[in-house]
């Protein structure tokens, strides 16, 4: 059954054939940043933010605080992944990823909206909880969706090049907050940019959410989800996620490496480089930004080479190769602060996260049973975030705090890459490979 976008590709020109190809990516890639940005954005002015809202007399507290509501925001991502994934895997890919965008601008709206502890007192820690709740459980389905999405309208033999391109997206999320925060603390002074920077920062993300939203109601819905017999109910959903729970574990910890190494070269990096290393801000913001950079460059290479020589030998190398470099980079940096080690380290890093996101997102839609393919692969990510990755800024800040050893997060990466080792290689075994064959 061909979906109405295959029917215009077989009567279209070339380059309108090219046009009908690209626009769905970019429609649902473009949201997909949006929501990346308002989620990062959090953690680039935790600082700031922690001031707002968390006075204390410890400059540690207030940051711990703040990256703790942080990484509160990752716990309601399971809730997310199961009941906005049930929706999606239900009602349809499109309508789902129509709410997901809606529910992250009301999240981000309200907190940057929000007045300080020093107008609404205990209320205002509160208030920004609950927005970053919110966000939590738009943003718990929205990285699946989104995965599922590209792999079902992409060509057979291209769908780890499609996929990545979610990723890829983020990057320019990535970039785009690097790039204005460097314009705001060129600007604006520490004390404007603790009273109202990071506001602008947020509602410049709020800006664009109506264009985003038009984009996504011009979607398609996909053509593999139109040819399915029947749609499971969300009790049978339920089931079926049950039933493979052993998947899930598996693929969450898949994740966790992918998510652990992408929150510590992009949401940690501003923090660590001014609080721990001590190094000008608007260096580590121009860190941040050449991270995104070569995020954006690797993950469709990573992508597109994973088509070509499959998906477990990207994760293998990956993996092992973070395994035996994280921590003595981490050695090597902390030993003589700069920003060029700051930046060299940071980008071997990020290769090191989009060569094996590139593989480790396709790879994961490819696993899950159809009829859950998105709440199987949000269930997944969303426990790894909400255990490992999202609090990876604060587990590290701790981590620092209680060794006195600034190179310690190379150790937490170390046990992220262990995890999503251990992963595919048990993925790897002949059971779960004739699972992921008959899906």
């Amino acid at each position: 059954m061909l979906s109405p976008e295959s029917s215009v590709l077989a009567q279209s020109t070339p380059s309108q054939s090219r046009r009908a190809k690209i626009m769905p990516v970019v429609r649902v890639a473009a949201g997909n940043a949006l929501e990346m940005y308002d989620f990062q954005i959090f953690g680039y002015y935790a600082a700031a933010i922690a001031v707002t809202f968390f006075p204390s007399g410890s400059e540690f507290a207030s940051l711990m605080f703040s990256f703790s509501t942080f990484g509160a925001g990752f716990l309601m991502r399971p809730l997310g992944a199961i009941v906005l994934g049930a929706y999606i895997d239900h009602r349809g890919r499109r309508s789902g990823l129509l709410l997901t965008l809606a529910l992250m601008g009301f999240g981000t709206l309200a907190i940057a909206c929000l007045p300080g502890y020093a107008v609404l007192g205990l209320a205002a820690p509160l208030l920004v909880l609950i927005g970053r709740l919110v966000q939590g459980f738009s943003a718990g389905v929205e990285l699946g969706g989104v995965s599922v999405y590209l792999s079902e309208i992409a060509p057979p033999n291209r769908k780890g090049f499609y996929v990545s391109w979610q990723s890829a997206s983020q990057q320019v999320a990535v970039m785009f907050a690097a790039l204005l925060g460097i314009a705001l603390t060129s600007t604006l002074s520490n004390s404007q940019m603790s009273r109202f920077g990071w506001r602008v920062a947020l509602l410049a993300g709020c800006s664009l959410l109506p264009l985003l939203l038009f984009l996504r109601r011009s979607l398609q819905e996909s053509g593999e989800f139109l040819a399915r017999p029947r749609r499971s109910t969300t009790s049978e959903i339920a089931k079926t996620l049950g039933a493979n729970w052993r998947l899930v574990l598996l693929g969450m910890m898949l994740s966790t490496m992918t998510t652990v190494c992408f929150y510590m070269v992009t949401a940690y990096t501003p923090t660590f480089g001014s609080s721990v290393l001590h190094l000008a801000a608007t260096g580590n913001l121009i860190v941040t930004l050449c991270v995104g950079a070569c995020n954006f460059a690797v993950l469709p290479l990573s992508g597109a080479l994973s088509d070509r020589i499959g998906r477990r030998p990207i994760l293998y190398a990956c993996t092992i190769v973070a395994l035996l470099t994280a921590y003595p980079a981490l050695v090597w940096l902390v030993s003589a602060p700069s920003f060029t080690r700051l930046l060299m380290v940071e980008l071997w890093l990020s290769i090191l996260y989009a060569g094996y996101n590139g593989a480790m997102a396709v790879y994961l839609t490819e696993i899950m049973p159809v009829e859950v393919r998105t709440s199987g692969f949000s269930l997944a990510y969303s426990l790894a975030t909400a255990i490992f990755g999202g609090f990876t800024p604060a587990i590290c800040t701790y981590l620092i705090h209680v060794t006195g050893n600034r190179a310690v997060p190379g150790v937490w990466l170390s046990f992220a890459a262990i995890c999503g080792l251990s992963a595919a290689l048990a993925l790897s075994s002949k059971r779960f490979e004739t699972a992921a064959t008959a899906s």
